[in-house]
């Protein structure tokens, strides 16, 4: 059998083949959006609060700034209502014509309510509803992250109260102003009105933080700074306080807020990458 494939002769070179043209480039996954495929990367990051409740980048800036912001306006507010306190200047001045408006516009209905709530977040009533709160959350929840926190913020409220009461020493109204027995301890701040706010603002957030629904949160605090405003009122109204001694304790609430916050979201961090 003969073999048909003939050799080339010398001489004649075979016709060449053209190149391939070069192929472009496919782009890398994930070129052009700015997020690169290196393993563990290249998802979007997200964050979580300390019982595992996962924030946007976005959710997770406003906190870090309304805690600042809250930590802020509250240590400044302290400090000048404190200066104008140990001055007699400012706000301070008017404590005496507050107290006198108060007491010109007592009445019977109004001493009734004010009392009741002088009980309910008084130091024999608010620590056992803090407990039974706190205790019944955790049971219903089976998590312990947030009733902590709210049991912890209220005893570093008593403590700090404490703390300043005795460095300032403020005498109270005069003491036929009461109308609930005599009090002789130190008027500034005042334990009514940190337990109170420190109950219903930190509570407020820490029922409300995870939920999606704005005009719930809005609600929760405008309800929280109503019941805020409501006590301080009455400290002044049975005769207990001056008008800055609540300012003073609201503004110590709202820097226990903003270390709340804090601790929520530093003790969450960044989420596993899914």
């Amino acid at each position: 059998m003969t073999n048909t494939s003939r050799a080339p002769e010398a001489g004649h070179a075979q016709p060449s083949r053209p190149a391939p043209a070069p192929r472009p480039d496919r782009p890398s996954p994930g070129a052009g959006t700015g997020r690169s495929r290196t393993p563990g990367k290249g998802r979007p990051r997200h964050f979580r609060l300390g019982d595992g409740y996962i924030l946007s980048p976005g959710e997770y800036l406003i906190l870090c700034a309304v805690s600042l912001m809250l930590a802020l306006a509250g240590a400044t507010s302290f400090l000048l209502t404190l200066g104008e306190v140990l001055h007699g200047q400012g706000v301070a001045a008017a404590d005496g014509p507050m107290t006198d408006w108060f007491v010109d516009h007592r009445s019977a209905a109004a001493t009734a309510v004010l009392a009741v709530l002088a009980f309910v977040f008084g130091p024999l009533a608010l620590p056992v509803i803090t407990l039974l709160a706190t205790t019944g959350w955790a049971v219903l929840t089976r998590r312990l992250w947030r009733p902590l926190l709210l049991a912890g913020s209220m005893l570093t409220g008593v403590i700090v109260t404490e703390v300043i009461a005795h460095a300032v020493g403020r005498s109270r109204p005069p003491t036929e102003l009461m109308m609930l027995g005599a009090d002789a301890t130190s008027s500034f701040p005042s334990g009514h009105v940190v337990g109170a706010s420190n109950f219903l603002l930190i509570g407020a957030y820490l029922l409300f933080s995870r939920s999606a629904r704005t005009l719930s949160v809005i609600l929760a605090f405008a309800a929280a700074a109503g019941g805020l405003a409501l006590e301080a009122a009455s400290r002044v109204y049975l005769g207990y306080h001056w008008l800055t001694d609540t300012l003073a304790s609201a503004s110590i609430s709202v820097v226990l807020l903003a270390v709340v916050i804090m601790l929520d979201i530093s003790r969450g961090g960044q989420a596993a990458k899914q």
